[in-house]
């Protein structure tokens, strides 16, 4: 504030001029009808409501001393007067009214439009104002901000010319500021309400229970998922502390205190008098001096975790009935006998040779069952050194044997909760397991090695043999009472020896499928070779066939001594080399049969290789094969 240049009275007379405005204009050149003006202050309620107590303070000041307050927005249109009724009357007669504009350009140069355009507090008193009818009032006018700095509004004390005060104008100035200032922290806290909400809304969009503690455990802040997992409210949960929620606290608090991050670790929580496992992360907020002054948890379904986790790993059933190769009656039977027992909740023991199929008819049964969407869960009982069977079957907490993970492992059993687990080779399983299993069977609960805590599970159990159980149970080598829990449905695959009619279909399908994977050509099989191929009784079964398939596919020859070695004990046909032939020599051996067979009749023997003519007199010249 600057009383002593007055340069600006000049140029706010000038301007009033060049506005053409005449100093004898009774009343500013807009004044806005009722209508207006109610959607004016409907429009300035956030300045007048803010500024109402500060004008009201500021008229105490004054009252009586024919002194009347007045708010205005940003272009001069008077919002609000107070005053002593006598000093407004006299105001209203000069059109000081709401609704009418105080800008320059409206009624020449006063405290309020004036101040507006200078853009500072300011005193414009007698006939320094433009127009003859305010040469009787003193004005101080001050600018109000917004928290950027923009001005949108006026504040002004008016008065008689005779109560002309300098001090008048500072505590306008000071009214101002006041109001600013609560502008700001209106502003702040709307902003601080919309960064609330807008967390808020993040947090209750996660699907995860998230909680925010001090590092003394206090907790702070929790989302709405909260309560659906773990049953209690936002009010509830904040009377506890978080070393009483998770029962891990110590080791979390450990990390934590180095500023690091925790991330999804399955733990305990104590929820009343029950405790369940979830998976925790735990993100330390750090000041300015890298002290953890906050924490933010995110608790997650430890089942749903698992089931994400299965996804993303491949723990998946990918076979279903329709893949499985054959039209067989006795293959048909048993697809349609498997189907029926999907959604039953009982053991499965799936009986057959090695390379039957046991694993794609596993996991058929589960993506025709109900479970279809959960965990596909395979462990090969003998595919695994026996003192490492348990710790994958059941899991281990941290610290049960040497070499177990820092925060234990969960098994498979866990891994399969709500899916299936599929036990291949059960008879490899070691006697002493096999009462664990029976307890998970029968109880279908779960304890880890070396902990206390026991998991309830939902697994539906699938085991497959190759092996007699009945034989073994004689035998000591496998438990009676286990035995009859997993041949509730027994589920016999049926050798290929069996379904030698659908050996063409699987050589088809495996030529089809490995050429493609190996970008190699498709083999035609010769008629002789698939004779043997159909004779043989294929002790390995299918997976036999695929691997002899894939040989030829590999080589572009076919291994006569294959079945040299392996069905002539039967007393079936075989090669007469045991040499490995080329195909244009199996080619050569084939027509050559048909000339003999056809007695050398080539329109017959054409027709039954399926060539012309011309084709087979040059097959015949090309062998070096003569025709009597």
């Amino acid at each position: 504030m600057d009383l002593k240049n007055r340069n600006f009275i000049t140029e706010s007379n000038n301007r009033s001029r060049a506005y053409g405005i005449d100093v004898k204009q009774k009343e500013s050149k807009k004044v806005l009808n009722q209508k207006e003006l109610d959607e004016k202050i409907k429009e300035k309620s956030d300045l007048i409501m803010t500024s109402s107590p500060f004008i009201e303070n500021l008229y105490n000041f004054v009252k009586g001393s024919s002194f009347f307050a007045i708010l205005t927005d940003e272009e001069g249109c008077i919002l609000n007067i107070i005053g002593d009724d006598n000093i407004l009357k006299k105001a209203f007669k000069n059109a000081l009214v709401p609704g009418a504009y105080m800008g320059e350009e409206y009624i020449g140069t006063n405290g309020m439009g004036t101040a507006i355009v200078e853009e500072r507090p300011l005193q414009v008193s007698g006939k320094e104002h433009h127009v003859e009818v305010f040469h009787k009032w003193t004005c101080s006018g001050a600018p109000i901000r917004n928290p950027k700095g923009e001005i949108i509004g006026c504040l002004d004390l008016t008065g008689d010319i005779e109560n002309v005060h300098s001090h008048t104008l500072g505590m306008v100035a000071a009214a101002s500021d006041a109001i600013e200032n609560m502008l700001k922290i209106k502003e702040f806290n709307r902003e601080l309400t919309l960064s609330k909400n807008y967390i808020e809304t993040i947090l209750n969009s996660i699907p995860a229970a998230i909680l925010t503690s001090d590092f003394y455990g206090e907790i702070k802040m929790a989302n709405k998922y909260l309560e659906k997992m773990f049953g209690y409210t936002e009010d509830e949960i904040k009377k506890k502390r978080i070393c009483e929620v998770i029962r891990d606290w110590d080791n979390i608090a450990e990390v934590i205190k180095k500023g690091q991050d925790v991330l999804q670790k399955d733990v305990y929580v104590n929820l009343g008098l029950n405790k369940e496992e979830v998976n925790v992360s735990a993100y330390p907020i750090l000041d300015s001096q890298e002290l953890v002054q906050e924490i933010v948890f995110v608790f997650k379904d430890v089942k749903k975790v698992r089931k994400l986790a299965n996804k993303i790993t491949g723990s998946r059933a990918i076979y279903t009935f329709d893949k499985i190769i054959g039209e067989s009656d006795i293959i048909e039977n048993t697809k349609e006998y498997a189907k029926k027992i999907s959604d039953s909740k009982s053991t499965v023991l799936i009986l057959g040779e090695s390379g039957t199929g046991k694993e794609i008819f596993a996991q058929s049964i589960q993506n025709h069952s109900k479970r279809s969407e959960e965990s596909f869960v395979a462990l090969n009982c003998g595919a695994i050194p026996k003192n490492l069977i348990e710790s994958e079957l059941f899991g281990y907490v941290e610290g049960s044997f040497t070499g177990a993970k820092k925060g234990g492992h969960p098994g498979k059993f866990e891994i399969a909760d709500g899916g299936t687990i599929f036990l291949d080779e059960i008879g490899e399983m070691p006697i002493d397991l096999q009462t664990r299993l029976l307890r998970v069977i029968e109880e279908g609960i779960v304890r880890r090695i070396g902990g206390t805590d026991e998991t309830p599970i939902d697994v539906r159990i699938i085991a497959a043999t190759n092996k007699d159980l009945r034989e073994e149970v004689r035998k000591g080598n496998f438990r009676t009472d286990l035995y009859y829990r997993l041949n509730v449905l027994p589920l016999k695959l049926p050798s290929l020896r069996e379904r030698k009619e659908d050996i063409p279909l699987l050589i088809n399908y495996f030529m089809k499928r490995i050429s493609r994977k190996l970008n190699k050509k498709i083999i035609e099989i010769p008629e002789e070779y698939m004779e043997y191929l159909m004779e043989y009784d294929w002790p390995g079964n299918i997976r036999e066939l695929e691997n002899l398939i894939e040989l030829i596919i590999n080589t572009e020859h076919l291994p006569m001594d294959f079945f040299s070695k392996r069905i002539k004990h039967n007393g079936s046909p075989s090669f007469e080399s045991k040499e490995n032939l080329s195909l244009d020599e199996v080619e050569r051996i084939h027509v050559e049969k048909i000339i003999n067979r056809t007695s050398g009749n080539i329109t017959k023997a054409s027709d039954i290789l399926g060539v012309s003519r011309n084709t087979l007199y040059r097959k015949l010249k090309e062998y070096k094969i003569n025709v009597t």
